[in-house]
């Protein structure tokens, strides 16, 4: 015969499970919910308690990787297993790309469901890293968004999903290598085409006076009607 599971309660129970990578431990009645252990007992409020009836999506973590609704499962289920929360999606003060896509792409209004709309496509990425719309759409389909941001939480989840492929492919660095890119970006254009500092460059005329500033400033027609006269 299979063994039965032990018996939890009535009082309060030890629990102990990796909440973002780090050991945590709760001591709980065994009917509390992992949604009331995060925001009452280790204070992480990203998950919200909103319908608190599994219908609305929320209070959406991620549980040995899967979405689940935070408000639905027991504490003592998750005794042992990875919970993962939309505060443990940050690496060194820089954003998720999900998280970066949702702000440049507007995939949110009051904000309220979007920790659960954030972890629901984490998860989706980590197992489809080229989802369609579709595929888009029904991982989301168990999360409520009632300011209807529907259309541009489709288009951050396809951007997210374009960002990690493309930070896939950039080829890896030698040992020691710094990546430029962001000095790139910042560089001066003529000095990012020529591959010339200033310092390189011609020296001017005694009293000349470079206009290639100017020029770039003005508009352009007027530059264009001055090449005409």
């Amino acid at each position: 015969m299979p063994r039965s599971s032990p018996t939890l309660g009535p009082g309060a129970v030890d629990v102990a499970f990796e909440v973002n990578g780090r050991a945590a431990s709760v001591r709980v009645p065994p009917r509390r919910t992992l949604l009331d252990a995060l925001r009452d007992e280790l204070g992480l409020t990203g998950a919200k308690r909103v319908c608190d009836e599994g219908t609305c999506g929320a209070c959406t973590v991620l549980v040995d990787g899967r979405p689940v609704y935070a408000c639905m499962t027991l504490a003592v289920a998750c005794a042992g297993r990875s919970v993962e929360t939309v505060e443990g999606l940050a690496r060194d003060g820089a954003l998720h790309p999900v998280q970066e896509a949702f702000i440049a792409h507007d995939a949110f209004q009051c904000g309220f469901c979007t920790p659960g709309q954030v972890m629901s496509v984490v998860a989706l990425l980590r197992s489809n890293a080229a989802p369609t719309a579709d595929d888009v759409k029904r991982a989301v389909a168990g999360n409520l968004c009632r300011c209807g941001a529907y259309p541009n939480i489709v288009a951050a989840a396809l951007a997210a999903a374009r960002a990690k492929k493309g930070a896939s492919e950039r080829p890896a660095l030698p040992a020691g290598a710094r990546s430029t890119s962001g000095v790139e970006a910042a560089r001066p254009k003529a000095e990012r085409v020529d591959g010339k500092g200033a310092s390189e460059r011609p020296a001017l005329p005694a009293g000349a006076r470079s206009t290639s500033g100017v020029e770039a400033a003005r508009p352009k027609a007027e530059r264009v009607e001055r090449t005409q006269r």
